[in-house]
């Protein structure tokens, strides 16, 4: 199949920047394992109060202004969606968790459905609820009735970044996203491309 023959979703929600950051590399890699790719962030929900109050909040919001947020439209376009949250308590933030609660409509007319979904995270603690918060995510793409692709430890830089479930960063906004990240970052965008362009082909073949 040519180059470009899928599209690729990356939706997140950044309060200081570090899925920002890990949602752009995994685009990145996505477009060059041979997806179109739409880089989309989620509405902020939190007042500007509680942003200006944090400088790393706001700079992240200044930062990121010029990139579109996410809409019915680019789940609809997207042959695969990776979703990106920080960890809040554990789960997923609310600002991710709305978007999708949105998508319902879409939902009960099936058009979620048949599409590969993936996640990533990040946290400032150690064990500090990664793979919990992507379990959570992936509960709402058991009941879209997604195609679940993780990176599993399918490439010898899983064992270095350690989440089977997604690519995970621990750190906050003074703390670069590491190597080990980048590289999982890059093997969960090739992954997700490689079976998305299989499955779509697939589903071509037999329709």
């Amino acid at each position: 199949m040519p180059l470009h023959d899928v599209n690729v979703a990356v939706i997140y929600y950044s309060s200081t920047g570090t899925v920002a950051e890990m949602a752009r590399l995994i685009a990145d890699a996505a477009e060059h394992a041979g997806a179109d790719v739409r880089l989309r962030r989620v509405a902020e929900l939190a007042p500007q109060s509680a942003i200006d109050s944090n400088p790393a909040w706001a700079a992240n919001v200044a930062a990121t202004a010029d990139i579109l947020e996410a809409t019915h439209d680019d789940i609809l376009w997207a042959d695969a969606v990776l979703f990106g949250t920080p960890t809040r308590f554990g789960n997923v933030t609310s600002q991710l968790k709305q978007f999708m609660d949105t998508l319902g409509g879409l939902w009960q007319q099936g058009r979620l459905a048949d599409k590969v979904y993936s996640g990533f995270t990040a946290t400032q603690s150690k064990h500090g609820g990664q793979e919990s918060t992507l379990l959570a995510l992936y509960h709402t793409v058991h009941h879209f009735g997604g195609i679940l692709i993780t990176p599993g430890y399918t490439d010898p830089v899983k064992f270095a970044d350690g989440n089977p479930y997604g690519t995970s960063h621990v750190g906050g906004p003074e703390t670069l996203v590491d190597a080990d990240a980048r590289s999982a970052a890059r093997v969960q965008a090739e992954r997700v491309v490689k079976f998305t362009k299989a499955i779509k082909a697939g589903l071509a073949a037999t329709s």
